[in-house]
């Protein structure tokens, strides 16, 4: 299939990149939550596998989102599932004794990564959908052109993480207001729910994001504390057990 070098190609694969990456920034938070207790040596790899498998299932997502808004309940999975992921990044995970976590959580971050731009953006991929105009060729070029904008969102994120861990209460927050919206917008029960409940979007938006900081919180303070009251084995040079 042949490409034509017209105007119009250029403005549309234009369009395409800043559509985006506008629709990138809560993608680039995620990503740079996700790979933040990393050892060092893993965290590049990470960022950039993430981000790269991330755009390909964006791709996909792209050609054939119209059969995926007709899936019953589809949405309302996802938000769940992002519920969960934005509760588990607020949470945190502990390190070794040695400060370097184990070599499976690599694929641990991809894995998050790749799941949470999944939930996120199916709304993201109507927008790249419509500056498209169904161009494969424009949807393609311009996703992948919007990879290295992302990873280096990712890793100047990731750079004010460790300066201001507040952003990961944001971060969070702003996971648990996507995962409402999410769950509200479900085509199968959209409709029904507004009806009934006003302002439902919002609701559930409020509610997302409040109840991802209040569990994750909890959750990281559980885990402290029990850290904490766990016995010491003197024998073993008073390392806890």
């Amino acid at each position: 299939m042949g490409i034509e070098l017209t105007p119009a190609f250029w403005s549309g694969l234009l369009q395409i990149i800043i559509v985006n990456i506008i629709l990138s920034g809560d993608n680039a938070l995620v990503i740079a939550l996700a790979c933040r207790n990393l050892d060092k040596r893993h965290q590049k790899p990470a960022i950039v596998i993430g981000s790269a498998l991330a755009i390909v299932l964006r791709i996909i997502f792209v050609l054939v989102i119209d059969q995926l808004l007709k899936v019953g309940y589809l949405k309302l999975v996802g938000g769940l599932l992002l519920l969960w992921i934005g509760t588990k990044l607020v949470q945190g995970e502990e390190e070794g004794e040695d400060g370097v976590k184990a070599a499976g959580s690599l694929w641990g971050a991809v894995r998050t990564i790749v799941i949470a731009d999944a939930v996120m953006s199916l709304d993201n991929a109507i927008a790249i959908a419509a500056a498209a105009h169904g161009n494969v060729v424009l949807i393609v070029l311009g996703l992948v052109i919007s990879i290295p904008l992302i990873i280096f969102g990712a890793t100047l994120i990731m750079l004010l993480l460790n300066r201001f861990p507040i952003i990961v209460i944001a971060g969070g927050a702003l996971l648990g207001w996507i995962a409402g919206e999410v769950i509200a917008t479900d085509p199968t029960y959209a409709a029904w729910l507004a009806a009934r409940l006003p302002n439902a979007q919002m609701i559930f938006e409020i509610g997302g994001a409040v109840l991802v900081v209040v569990v994750g919180y909890w959750l990281q303070r559980r885990a402290k504390a029990k850290k904490h009251d766990e016995p010491v084995d003197l024998a073993a040079g008073g390392r806890k057990e």
